[in-house]
Order: structure tokens, then sequence, then C-alpha cells
């Protein structure tokens, strides 16, 4: 069985196969290009369809030749494929293009993961072409920005299941999954964000590992090779046990920071384990100038005040596999501990201590039908806390205690299934359904005065929800596919708001001016559809082309909120009668994954039918009183609703330039840009700039070396209303990484994997366009991080 199928194999996953130069017909020909400096690994993708095209082999257990004969029949690929010789290590820093999606995938890797770390999903997928992050507390809460959405428009999901923190109703909320525990990211756009919800207008981040595991670990190999698969899914079930082991550990030089995790696999017979913890924690960090532009008498001594954070965790998890599918569930803690800087911040010390404890099962079942190809499901139940503390009174340090806490209770269920391929005359049709429901209740109670009815952010809110999707998928030809996919949802919100909101909005003083707080129950059903086209052109090319409708109803906190949120300096007041959400867009691309030129380019364009967004009004409040213009402490954002347009496009790109040394070195570049208008001409608030970078690099099978230069341009197209311009930047990063296989005769270890990644080389003032405290709080200035990653 050939490597390529063996990767295919790996449980709900789509495999994507990015070959080398010599199996390209256009670029293999080229004489200075060898097998051996050109190898690239194979992706797999497990997020953005329930349609899964995977190559299935017969399990070592006898006796079950109805199932491998139906297989056979199904995935003909997996027989006809003659067997093939292992290839050389796949290198570090390819870029991985993804092809057999019918939009833009972007997928960060377990190694590229390891050598750029990150203590946040959106520190991870910061400089990504289309993507950014919120960095409103670096290295704690940075929520990933996708072209220009994010919190209610952008989905962030763990092995299946929603990451269920309280990340979107705040910037400054940290997002409860660490890459420290995490083996593979992908960020999913377009008509596949269908399968996990309306609120994913903007896309869905996926992050994966093997808290639940999906096969029994191999430990057949002594020495295995990058890229090989460490597990099959049924081959090993009744196998004698084993044990893998990976550490992995980085210290950074910008805020004296040091990171670490443990992870360990078991299995044996038919049951497979998995347990990890993991930690990090970090000073405040180091920054090139002055940060408070606006307040010169607080003290610096070249650090970014009240900027410290620190994290730590672990999961226990195992399943039954069998031969037809698995069983598993994990039990998950996180916890966070970081300060938010800024003037208001330092002043009083503001830190968030938040922890969640989340519950998570999942299974795939194969039966022997006809008819079905696999059922698969996820659950997680979650228990969600943080506080918001902070000094009552800046000059009293004893006065330090909580201002506000939030709370997040969720349930959430999906289950799919995949139906056979059934011939349609005029192409091979593959259907799989789902139904999906989820709970949630919220809390943010007034810490002065926890029962009362108006003084909280928002009073106790439910959402419940309930929806049905479909995937169809339509293969005309090897070169040709189609997709038509729908999804229904009703959603029910609960909660109580004001009967009134006057601009000068005052809780405490006179609530009766507002009359009282009435309770509220929204109904919502949206209806969404997508069409999609993938076909395969000369020279390796693929392009593709997606339509979709999108509706999206409210969330909680854009009907219920009315109150302050010091972290972010914004008295947050919702609009009950916000109506739903819609999107139409239209995305364009065109891709290549193979060979030694690869690239991807795409564009889009979203119309929004009510688009609603946090209007910044001009206003402040401070103590549940607002007044007209500046003066308070608070800006005072009013949820709205307007027409909206965005249009964009991403455009990256991989060039092997020549053999140098036992590799390759290369150039690469990127481009991304998204603008975003009312219908009136008038700028959306928070967009990220412009940006435009490249470099080069060596790799070969053990080294990998880069260096970068992004150039973020200005951002000048602003909101008329409390938003200032944000200048641009050059972000110069360089870094070498040493990969290779170890003799476990030393001390055990099977692989290394070390190196050293320097970050804004060039000591920028940095200030991101779409934070709400850009104008007081510089990101990290130059700083060095060393990393060590063993395997056992």
């Amino acid at each position: 069985m050939s490597f390529q199928l063996r990767r295919a194999q790996r449980l709900g996953g789509a495999s994507l196969l990015l070959l080398g130069a010599a199996a390209t017909p256009a670029f293999a020909q080229e004489p200075a290009q060898d097998k051996s400096s050109t190898e690239l690994p194979a992706i797999t993708v497990t997020a953005p369809s329930p349609i899964v095209r995977r190559a299935v082999v017969p399990s070592r257990n006898a006796g079950r030749g109805t199932r491998t004969a139906r297989v056979r029949s199904r995935e003909q690929t997996a027989e006809a494929a003659p067997a093939a010789p292992v290839p050389a290590a796949p290198q570090q820093g390819v870029l991985p293009v993804v092809t057999d999606q019918f939009a833009t995938v972007t997928v960060v890797p377990n190694e590229e993961i390891r050598r750029n770390g990150g203590g946040t999903l959106g520190d991870l997928l910061f400089s990504k072409p289309g993507i950014t992050g919120s960095e409103y507390a670096p290295g704690a809460s940075s929520r990933p920005i996708i072209r220009g959405l994010d919190t209610n428009r952008v989905g962030i999901i763990e092995n299946g299941t929603g990451s269920n923190g309280a990340s979107d109703l705040g910037e400054d909320h940290f997002v409860p999954i660490d890459p420290l525990a995490t083996n593979q990211v992908e960020v999913i756009r377009g008509p596949a964000t269908l399968r996990y919800g309306s609120t994913a207008i903007g896309g869905v981040v996926s992050a994966t590992n093997n808290r639940i595991p999906d096969a029994l670990p191999s430990c057949a190999a002594p020495f295995p090779t990058y890229g090989l698969p460490t597990k099959a899914p049924l081959a090993n079930v009744g196998s004698p046990g084993c044990i893998t082991a990976e550490t992995r550990t980085a210290v950074t030089s910008v805020d004296r920071g040091t990171e670490g995790a443990v992870l360990l696999d078991a299995g044996g017979g038919n049951f497979a384990f998995h347990a990890d913890a993991f930690g990090r924690k970090a000073g405040d960090y180091n920054v090139p100038s002055y940060p408070f532009l606006t307040d010169p008498t607080l003290p610096f001594n070249g650090r970014q005040p009240n900027s410290a954070s620190q994290a730590y965790g672990g999961s226990v998890g195992g399943s039954y596999i069998f031969d037809g599918g698995y069983v598993g569930a994990a039990i998950t803690q996180h916890n966070a501990l970081y300060h938010i800087p800024g003037i208001e911040g330092s002043e009083f010390l503001t830190r968030i201590d938040g922890r969640q404890t989340k519950f998570t099962t999942k299974g795939e079942y194969r039966p022997d039908a006809a008819a079905i190809d696999a059922i698969r499901f996820w659950a997680s139940a979650t228990d969600y806390k943080h506080d918001e503390v902070g000094l009552a009174d800046s000059a009293d340090l004893g006065s330090l205690g909580v201002r506000q806490t939030f709370t997040n209770k969720e349930q959430e269920g999906r289950v799919e299934v995949q139906l056979a391929p059934f011939d349609v005359r005029f192409a091979a049709l593959t259907t799989a359904v789902g139904v999906q429901a989820s709970h949630q209740k919220l809390t943010a109670p007034s810490p002065d005065d926890p029962g009362s009815p108006v003084n909280g952010l928002f009073d106790p809110n439910k959402n419940t929800k309930v929806a049905g999707y479909i995937f169809n998928e339509f293969k005309f030809s090897e070169a040709t596919k189609a997709q038509i996919a729908g999804r229904v949802e009703s959603a029910r919100l609960s909660g109580t708001a004001p009967a009134f909101v006057p601009d000068v909005f005052d809780l405490t003083v006179d609530p009766a001016a507002i009359g009282p707080a009435i309770a509220v129950n929204r109904n919502f059903t949206p209806v969404s559809g997508s069409v999609g086209l993938i076909h395969s052109l000369p020279w390796d090319l693929v392009a593709s082309i997606t339509g979709q409708y999108v509706e999206r109803a409210p969330k909680p906190a854009e009907l219920f909120s009315r109150g302050g949120h010091d972290a972010t300096t914004t008295f947050d007041i919702g609009n009950p009668n916000l109506g739903i959400e819609t999107a139409k867009s239209v995305e364009a691309g065109l891709r290549r994954a193979v060979g030694p030129l690869r690239f991807e380019i795409t564009g889009y364009y979203t119309k929004f039918n009510g688009f609603i967004y946090r209007r910044l009004t001009g206003n402040t409040c401070e103590d549940g009183v607002c007044q007209l213009g500046a003066g308070l402490e608070l800006n005072q954002a009013v949820y709205s609703q307007r027409d909206a347009t965005f249009r964009g496009g991403e455009f990256q790109f991989q060039y092997d330039v020549m053999p140098v040394w036992n590799g390759i070195w290369g150039i690469e570049g990127q481009y991304d840009i998204v603008r975003a208008t009312f219908d009136d001409g008038t700028n959306v608030p928070r967009i990220p700039p412009q940006r435009l970078g490249g470099g080069v690099y060596y790799r070969d099978a053990e080294w990998f070396a880069r260096i970068n230069l992004l150039h973020a341009f200005a951002q000048n197209d602003i909101a008329p209303i409390a938003e200032t311009p944000t200048p641009g930047y050059n972000l110069l990063k360089a870094e070498v990484s040493y990969k290779t296989q170890l003799d476990q005769r030393w001390f055990g270890a099977r692989e290394m994997h070390v190196g050293l990644v320097g970050n804004n080389l060039l000591n920028e003032n940095i200030r991101n366009a779409v934070s709400f405290n850009k104008d007081q709080v510089l990101l990290p200035g130059i700083g060095v991080r060393a990393f060590a990653n063993f395997k056992f």
C-alpha cells in the first residue's frame, strides 16, 4: 500500500496529496530538481466538509470479507493504486495548498506550530493572508479575525465542537484552546462553514489534536520517518500495547517567557488513551518605545505595563477502536490568568482570571450496509467562568477585587450520516446530512448588585439552536466536481432589555427614565445555501468558484447588552429589535499544490443586508451613566444594523528556485486586502490594513531556514466617529530549525526538532488597527524564541 494511501486512512479527513516535482508533468522535467530535494508532505484536513473521500484497507481481523468487498467496490482507488516504496522524508516549511475543497482552506501543520509557537490562535495566524488577530492582550487573548470579520462571524472549534468560552463577547476574553496542545489548525471559508452554523459567515478556525484518539498508536518502527503515519486506524486492532510520548518546550526573550507540554499516547487491544499537560508563563513584554503617547506621566521601563500572562491545563481521554469505527471521550481543563495592558488597565491593574472545564465525546461507525458509508457524532458540555479583577481605587492596592464576572454553560451535539455514492447518470452523487443542537446560558451580573435586573452587563440569557443541513457533491469526472449545500436553523433567544434606550443612558441614577427592564423572547429561522464548482486545469492548476446566501440570527450580547465593559473601555448597549443579518457572497480561486511553484489566489465579494456591528457613538459613560460627547471613562457602543459591502483578495506563493547544498532555496510572497464600506460610502470600523510580504528560504530533509518581511500599510480608511488612523509597520522575522531522527539508546528519544525564531527584528512600533486599545498598546518588540521538541 502506498504512502499516500496510508496517509489517506486517517479517520474523518480528506486526503490532499501534495506530491513532489517528480510527479508533476509540467515542472518535473527540470533536470536541476531531484526527487529527494522536492518531496512534499501529505496534508490531511479534517474540518471542511462532511463528505470524506477516504481510501480504506481491510483490517488485520479476519472474517471481514463482506465489508472488505464493499469498501473495495466503492473506493476503487485503494485497489487501483500500485504499491510504491516509502518516499524520502518530506521537508519543513512547504506551503500547504489545499486543492480539493470548494473554497480557500488555510492549514497550519504540526511542524509549523512547533516552530512559530504563539500563545493563542490569533497569534499563530496573525500573518496568514486574509487573517489577523484581535491582539487585545498579546499572548493571552488574541482571537482570529478573517477578512475583517470577527467575534460573532468567526467560529472556533476544537475536535469538531465549539471552543465555548466567552471570546465572542469581548476581544479581551481568552480562547480556551492552546497551541501547545494542538497538532493542526485549519481555517475554513466559504460553503463548508454551513456545517458549523450560520454564525460562521467569516469562517471557521478548527484546532485538532489527539485528545480523543481515533486510532491505536503504532510503535512498530523504531525510527519512523517524517510525515509517515504513526498510527493505522484498523490495522493495529488487537495488537500488543505500546506507549509514545512527546515533549514541547520553548523560551522567549521579549517577555522572559517559558512554555512546556507533555503528551502521552498509549494503546493496546481495542483501547487507545491520551493524556497531556501544558503550561506557559510570561512577564510584561518589551516594546521599542514609549507606549502611552497620551499620558507621559505613567512609569515606563522599556516594557508594556500590565501585559504579563500565564496559562495551564491538561486533558485525559480514551477511545474504543473496533473494526468499523471508534467511540471516545475526553475531559479537558484550561486555566488562564493574564493582565490587560493600556492606560486604564495599568492604572487599575486589570487582569482576567479564567477557567474552563469541558467534556467532549465523538465517534464514527462505518456500517456494513449498502446505502450508508459512515455515521459520525460529536458532543460536548462546557462550564466556563472568568473574573475581571482590578483595583476599585488606583491609589489603594488593598482594593483589588472582582469588577465583573462572565459565565457560560453550554452544551452542543452534532450527528452526520454520509451516504454511499449514487450514480445519477450524469454524475456520481455523494450526500451527507446532519443535525446539530446547542443550548447556552450566559451571565455577566453586576459585582455590586448581582441580583439586579438592570445593573449587569447583561442578565442571564439563553440561546437554544436546532439545525439541519445537507451537503451534495456531484462528481462529473475526475476533473470536475460540484457541491450544493443548505442549512435551516431555529434559534430561540431569551433575556431582558430596557424598554427604551436614549442617547444619554443612565442605569443607576434614574432607571425609570428608560423604563423597567422587560423580558424579551426572540425566535429566528435563518436559512442558508451554497453552490460550488471545482475544475482541474492543465499544469496542475485547480480553479474554483462558489456562491453563498447565509442568514445569521443575532447573538445574545447584540440583543441584551447594557453596561460597562472595563477591559475594552466600552459601555455596550444592545438592541433587542435587531433582525436577521443576510450575506450574499461570491468567491473565486486558482491554486497549484505541486511542483516547484505552489500558489493560491482568491478574490471575494460579500454584500451584507442588516450588518450588525458595535457602533461607537462618540458619547462616553462611567458608573452606569452616559453623557453626550467625551469626558467619561468608557466609550458608548450601541449595537446597530446597516447594509455593508466587503470585498478583497489574498495571494501567496512559494517557488523553489534551485538546488543548493543538500536541499533547495527559494522565494515566497503574499498579499492580502479587504475593503469594507457601508452603503453611504463610510467605512466599517476596525478593518485590517492591506499587507504585502515576501522572503527567501532554504529547506532539506533536516534543516529549514527563512527570512521574511511583512509590510502592513497605514490604515486610514476608518469610521467617522471615535476611530483613529493606524500607521503602517514592517514586521521582519527570521528562523532556523533542525529536525532529525535519534538513536533511542541515547536517552530514549527517537526524534528531535529544535530551532530559533526571531520576531520584529527591526524593533518597530507596531499597532494593530483592529484592536480597541491600539492607541495605548504596542505589540512586542524585538525578541527571540528558542524551542525544542522530542518524540519518544
